[in-house]
């Protein structure tokens, strides 16, 4: 476009704008740049947009302009808008995998944490709790949107530490009158002086503790397994909406040596595995059978190292 020649395309861009109350300019012909009701300034290409234009009579030009003004300005106050997800009254809450349908997962932030459980996105208000939307994410990053959540659970919300001895087995749990409790689960290493060559068995059974044992060797791995499920069962029992009362093998690995921060927001989980084990008693002996796969390869590592 020669420079003595007028833009009428741009011109009528920029009016399109400013009737709809946007001051806007043309820092080159192939970019606007318009600032939003808030003050910031955003830009987009327009450069396919005036080849469209460019094929239309110069009578069609504002109704043109206009479409485009009206698109252009949802898409730029949508995507500048504080997203509600980053907000601080953001937490993370574990779901049983049957309280979520397949819809409901799809349609709120949501992802899954271990077979059979959902971690949620909810906004904690004083006076209510609500999942949040997926449509409400804004521009937001998801990964950041839990990293934040999962912070703020952990951080803001208070929670306490006791361990105790259940028929001879020591079983730890963090507990606290809120449900966000099971967000520990993403910072576990705090709660283990040293290493677990073994790792260490969970359970989730209801929204306000995570019972916790690191696996050693001065109790039988299968009185241990034994002992957690039929604790976890007890508090299911008689818990306001329980979890589950499954246990799971917590293998420490990638996500525990990430630095915690980055780990919060990374979109992954810590390795959480289902097991269980079914001990049948009669007048000959006992019998112990595995329930899943992974309980026969925790068993098997155990039993390699005594």
């Amino acid at each position: 476009m020669n420079a003595n020649t007028p833009d009428i395309i741009g011109s009528a861009l920029v009016d399109a704008f400013a009737q709809r109350g946007y001051a806007a300019s043309l820092p080159d012909p192939e970019t606007v740049s318009v600032t939003l009701r808030d003050g910031t300034r955003v830009q987009a290409g327009i450069r396919e947009w005036r080849e469209h234009a460019r094929r239309s009579a110069p009578e069609h030009l504002p109704g043109i302009a206009a479409r485009y003004a009206d698109q252009a300005v949802r898409a730029f106050e949508r995507n500048s808008a504080p997203a509600p997800a980053m907000t601080d009254d953001l937490r993370v809450r574990l779901y049983p995998e049957e309280a979520l349908d397949e819809r409901m997962r799809a349609a709120l932030v949501t992802r899954t944490l271990a077979p059979g459980l959902v971690q949620a996105v909810v906004a904690d208000h004083p006076d209510t709790m609500m999942p949040l939307n997926r449509a409400d994410l804004g521009g937001a990053n998801e990964n950041a949107v839990f990293g934040k959540a999962l912070a703020h659970s952990i951080e803001d919300e208070p929670h306490y530490i006791q361990t105790h001895d259940v028929e001879g087995v020591r079983v730890a749990h963090i507990g606290e009158r809120h449900r966000y409790i099971g967000a520990h689960v993403h910072v576990l290493g705090r709660y283990f002086p040293g290493p677990l060559p073994y790792g260490a068995l969970l359970a989730f059974p209801v929204p306000e503790y995570v019972l916790f044992h690191g696996i050693g060797t001065d109790k039988h791995l299968v009185t241990v397994l034994a002992t957690l499920q039929d604790l976890a069962a007890k508090h299911v029992s008689v818990g306001e909406r329980p979890i589950t009362a499954q246990i799971y093998w917590w293998r420490p690995g990638a996500y525990e040596h990430m630095d915690e921060r980055e780990a919060l927001a990374s979109g992954l989980v810590p390795d959480l595995r289902p097991v269980g084990v079914q001990i049948d008693t009669d007048g000959e002996g006992v019998e112990v059978g595995m329930l899943t796969e992974d309980t026969g390869d925790l068993i098997q590592l155990w039993l390699a190292e005594q």
